[in-house]
């Protein structure tokens, strides 16, 4: 039997390290505890607790609604945050930080966060016939669910309501690669986002933000330690 080289044993070595401490971390993850994010959030209030709250970067839009998104997506939007999947200096500064603990924690509680208030109205009756030949187009409803609001699956986002120009923004980001500053990597997102023209995303967008939501902004009081 031929001995395994050195490099080959630095390479067996390495990937055993790496899934040992990949083991280590699922056991030291316990389950979400949205009471424990109280202590966490801070960060996240003073963009995301504001209503009407714009951000600058990449352009002028508001901050999105997080308060009754799926926990399961806000847990995949931070993660993918801190590992650079999502390229966005500030949520990068933010996310980094955090662990996966601190993730699903923060999730949960935006989730739960404004359950007891009422879901937001919109505009009823069908989308107008360019607008229905983009949502067939894209198939949106097959993963974001009826009304883009139950999604399929807890890791979708509810897109309903969402503020229209942050939509847009994000959208667009599908759109982009190499860009140190700018862009998300999503195999599903970017096929689909590059489907359409600018114009055609803004309409989209505006759409989808006027219709009946769960989402919403919560003002938060400040937590003390």
């Amino acid at each position: 039997m031929k001995t395994q080289s050195p490099m080959l044993k630095k390479i067996v070595l390495t990937t055993f390290a790496g899934l040992m401490a990949s083991v280590a971390m699922a056991q030291d993850t316990k389950p979400a505890d949205p009471s424990a994010a109280k202590s966490k959030i801070a960060m996240c209030i003073g963009c995301h607790g504001i209503v009407g709250y714009q951000a600058s970067f990449p352009e002028v839009h508001k901050v999105p609604m997080i308060s009754g998104q799926n926990a399961k997506y806000i847990a995949a939007a931070l993660t993918a945050y801190r590992k650079g999947e999502r390229k966005h200096p500030t949520m990068k500064g933010i996310a980094g930080p955090l662990s996966d603990q601190d993730i699903n924690d923060i999730a949960a509680f935006y989730e739960a966060n404004g359950k007891d208030m009422p879901p937001r109205a919109g505009k009823s009756g069908a989308p107008s016939e360019d607008v229905q030949k983009l949502l067939t187009k894209g198939n949106c409803a097959a993963c974001h669910g009826e009304g883009l609001n139950k999604p399929i699956d807890p890791s979708y986002p509810k897109l309903a309501g969402q503020h229209a120009d942050y939509l847009y923004v994000a959208l667009k980001a599908y759109q982009i690669s190499d860009n140190p500053q700018i862009g998300r990597s999503n195999p599903i997102m970017g096929a689909q986002a590059k489907l359409f023209t600018l114009p055609e995303l803004k309409m989209l967008a505006n759409y989808i933000g006027g219709l009946p939501s769960d989402l919403k902004t919560v003002p938060q009081p400040k937590f003390k330690q």
